[in-house]
């Protein structure tokens, strides 16, 4: 039976939410990644090797810098929710990640990103839901980009 956990309050993404080619991307840029039993291919996106599961991850993503931000917060997550099931003892047959952000359209700032996580377990939900927290504290991506750092340009 499948377990759902979140890690924010936002709706789940889904794969209409994407923006389709030839179309004109707004200022928010959502994606989804999915693997295992909650595995859904779609006609856009693309298929990445995972270590964690033999079909790999399906990501939905705007072509974008945004995109990829946003990708990176999700595989991030998604990676540890395995990593860590293992490590608490809690089965993972699949997850799905969601993660979403808004640029502001005057400056281009990211104004935040927020997340979703569906995890398909046999573990009871409260077992899921500390999984779920666990990774929320741990997921590097997630704290490197809340404890903010700087990026620069090198020269050569």
């Amino acid at each position: 039976m499948a377990d759902s956990s979140r890690a924010s309050s936002s709706a789940p993404l889904r794969a209409d939410d994407q923006p389709s080619a030839g179309q004109r991307a707004t200022d928010d840029f959502p994606v989804t990644l999915t693997s295992g039993s909650l595995f859904a291919d779609g006609a856009q996106g693309w298929l990445i090797p995972h270590v964690w599961t033999e079909g790999g991850v399906f990501v939905q993503a705007a072509p974008n810098g945004a995109g990829v931000l946003h990708v990176a917060v999700a595989l991030c997550v998604l990676n540890d929710v395995y990593r860590e099931g293992e490590a608490l003892g809690v089965p993972v047959q699949g997850v799905r990640v969601g993660a979403r952000g808004v640029f502001d359209t005057e400056s281009w700032l990211s104004t935040g990103i927020t997340y979703v996580v569906d995890v398909d377990s046999t573990a009871p939900g409260d077992e899921v839901a500390r999984l779920v927290a666990r990774v929320d504290e741990i997921a590097e991506i997630p704290r490197v980009l809340r404890a903010g750092m700087s990026v620069e340009r090198a020269d050569g």
